[in-house]
């Protein structure tokens, strides 16, 4: 279990402070910055689709925020004068908060999170410019230490927007 402290400069070694607490349950982080998540996962502009995460629980579960703006690439062609964010986006950036908690898992062989599927998802409403992207995605279970799935959940003022079970595999680099 790992108890990640908000010094911004402890960022390569998030798992390194473990710490038991009495009732055996991972601590919840406060934030992870841009400049952590980066630190974190591979994907940069113009996929890079999470600001900020908000909770984290390791090895459990995270909480993330992606601001739609409008200046984003998308948008140009999807679609002129009715600009939505595609799902392919929604469930990536999902995917990408999903990526954070994989990542913090202790004794990972090395290599690359990448999908391998997904599942049961649904988008419920739009994605629009000036939206706030909440996404929550919680680890169900891991094999081998290679492959994970996980629950998404995103949305947008309180209101569903899409939901699914992602999987996930370690790929070797």
């Amino acid at each position: 279990m790992a108890i990640l402290t908000d010094d911004p400069t402890n960022t390569a070694h998030l798992t390194a402070e473990a710490e038991a607490n009495s009732n055996n349950t991972p601590a919840a982080r406060a934030t992870l910055s841009i400049e952590e998540i980066h630190q974190l996962l591979p994907h940069r502009y113009p996929f890079s689709l999470v600001d900020r995460i908000i909770q984290y629980v390791p090895g459990k579960s995270a909480i993330g925020i992606k601001n739609v703006s409008f200046n984003e690439p998308h948008f140009q062609g999807h679609f002129p004068g009715k600009p939505i964010m595609p799902g392919v986006l929604i469930v990536e950036a999902m995917a990408q908060v999903g990526g954070v908690v994989l990542t913090q898992m202790p004794d990972l062989p090395e290599g690359l999170f990448m999908f391998a599927g997904i599942d049961k998802v649904r988008f419920r409403r739009p994605v629009v410019p000036g939206d706030q992207l909440v996404m929550t995605v919680e680890l169900l279970r891991v094999k081998h230490r290679r492959f994970g799935w996980m629950q998404g959940r995103a949305e947008v003022d309180g209101q569903l927007a899409a939901e699914g079970e992602l999987m996930f595999s370690l790929v070797d680099l």
